[in-house]
């Protein structure tokens, strides 16, 4: 598998996700250095941090325990066990990341993501033997917005970018789901399973695909251990730790956090916009703080504590509680209680020794906002690493991309500009060559005219303009019509990068933040995402291009 890249600030935009700031972390850190605690290339600070995460005391005994129920819950391998022991001991660290539990994983990144971690782990290993390193994936399964999980999209057997949508059966008669890792899949997820298997093409490796993902995605298992599941086989013995932290155990700990966050309305909020205003000097905020950075899960849904004159209020509701019920709610049952974007991070780092986090692109950027508050909180801020980027190029993508003489990365632009060029550069009729000689031709005759006309009459002179005028818009007409025709003439070729665009392109974004990995391992086996793990090169900052042949 060749692989190629392409410098992130090439791809610089908002809808990529490579924002300038992320762009300058990676390129230029000297011009963000205010806003983290240092450079993710310097070999010292991992050094540094390294000593400052092991001496920090954690109840790693109660957090080891957790884990080990989970993970034996969710059926994990003996290696992830294992790495779970590690956890008793001072010399281990963790090397985290999370994601929302997608269906069926959900877009690309999210599996970069994890790989990362992995392959940062094993390095992290081999360059500090004294240590141990343990991988942990913080499974985002509190988000109440079953939206954002429940479709994924792929390239049929039409070649056409499909998404299909599990349609849950809401009984509640609400969109407010709780925590959504917790929804349990009902009869419809049947009728997806169905739709697919008529979209997808067959091939030799279909059966197992599917019987994969129809044991992971049936009627009783919830978003979380149904995403779990997937990733253990895709991931056998990877070692891969899995958390959740919808767990009364969990919350027990985190409970000093919420408590601070309940009786100093505002304080985490001011923090935030101190690190923000500075960071917007320069760039663009990612996240919004809120007076309180908390939700509670109350009567099936998860609403955002808000203050009311009388305590709190939630959001959405017209339900109010004292300070003293929600400080009540917090001792009795703190598994009630979740945080929003901005405390999750505090949360995470307060649960575990955590010395890196694996981040995208935009969580690298609202990681810039987060500094006063690791400083207020007294933990340790982690190594922010950003996760491998890819395009992944079939050999029958790469073949048309060659037949033309381009490159992948001409694709990540309008594609009708892309088509207009190569339009124009495999025509024996240059367009625009012709019609710009035509042009100054005309204008050049009409000017000419423009002394003769004033020493005869110069009330002709406005007839001339407005001959000339008329003129340039019947050739600019003819022109989009000699375009058209020529657009015509070229329609397989146009057909063919229409082809590229959608499989390296689609929907005008990236392929890692659209497309889901069933599309690779129904065409190339369940093998493939153990392939894409030894291409995909950890220390290359830039988006790779991975080329199957």
């Amino acid at each position: 598998m060749p692989m190629t890249c392409i410098p992130y600030n090439e791809l610089q935009s908002d809808e990529s996700g490579f924002s300038r700031l992320f762009v300058d972390y990676i390129d230029n850190y000297s011009l963000v250095k205010d806003f983290f605690i240092g450079d993710f290339r310097d070999k010292k600070l991992w050094h540094s941090r390294l000593n400052a995460v092991i001496h920090r005391e954690i109840d790693r005994s109660s957090l080891a325990q957790v884990l080990l129920n989970q993970n034996r819950d969710y059926q994990c391998g003996i290696k992830t066990l294992a790495n779970i022991d590690l956890l008793l001991n001072e010399n281990t660290v963790a090397i985290v990341t999370g994601q929302q539990v997608g269906l069926f994983t959900g877009p690309l990144y999210t599996l970069y993501k994890t790989l990362t971690t992995l392959k940062l782990t094993e390095q992290l290993s081999r360059e500090y033997p004294d240590f141990n390193f343990v991988p942990i994936f913080w499974l985002e399964g509190e988000d109440h917005d079953i939206e954002e999980v429940s479709s994924f999209s792929f390239l049929n057997a039409s070649n056409e970018l499909q998404q299909l949508h599990y349609l849950h059966n809401d009984k509640t008669g609400g969109n407010n789901f709780g925590a959504v890792g917790n929804v349990n899949f009902d009869e419809s997820i049947g009728m997806l399973f169905s739709d697919l298997h008529q979209a997808l093409l067959t091939t030799e490796y279909s059966p197992k695909v599917f019987e994969l993902f129809e044991t992971a995605y049936q009627k009783g298992m919830t978003f979380s251990r149904a995403f779990i599941h997937l990733f253990n086989v895709l991931l056998e013995d990877s070692g891969l730790i899995f958390f959740d932290p919808h767990n009364p155990d969990t919350k027990k700990i985190l409970t000093p956090i919420f408590e601070q966050e309940l009786d100093n309305i505002s304080h985490t909020c001011q923090l935030v916009i101190t690190q923000s205003e500075l960071l917007e000097k320069k760039y663009h905020a990612q996240v919004k703080p809120r007076a309180v950075n908390l939700f509670l899960f109350h009567n099936g849904g998860r609403y955002a504590i808000e203050p009311h004159e009388h305590g709190f209020s939630l959001k959405g509701t017209r339900r109010t509680f004292s300070k003293e019920e929600m400080l009540g709610f917090l001792k009795t049952d703190p598994n009630l209680f979740s945080p929003n974007v901005i405390l999750r991070p505090i949360c995470q780092d307060y649960l575990f020794p955590t010395l890196a986090y694996v981040a995208g692109p935009s969580e690298v950027a609202y990681f810039a906002q987060f500094k006063l508050l690791y400083e207020d909180f007294g933990i340790p801020e982690p190594i922010i690493y950003p996760r491998c980027s890819a395009t992944i190029v079939e050999e029958r993508i790469q073949k048309i991309i060659n037949k033309y003489g381009l490159h992948s990365r001409d694709f990540f632009t309008d594609i009708d500009i892309l088509k207009g060029r190569i339009t124009a550069s495999i025509s024996d009729f240059k367009v625009e060559e012709l019609f710009s000689n035509t042009f100054g031709t005309v204008s050049e005759s009409l000017t000419s005219l423009k002394g003769g006309l004033e020493s005869i009459d110069p009330t002709l002179v406005p007839a001339m303009e407005n001959t000339l005028l008329r003129m340039q818009g019947a050739l600019n007409g003819l022109k989009e019509k000699t375009i058209a025709a020529q657009v015509r003439q070229h329609e397989i070729s146009l057909r063919q990068l229409d082809k590229v665009a959608i499989s390296l392109f689609p929907n005008s974004n990236l392929q890692e933040r659209e497309m889901n990995i069933i599309y690779f391992l129904n065409k190339y086996g369940l093998e493939f995402l153990r392939w894409l793990r030894s291409e995909l090169v950890l220390d290359n900052f830039t988006h790779q291009i991975i080329n199957l042949e």
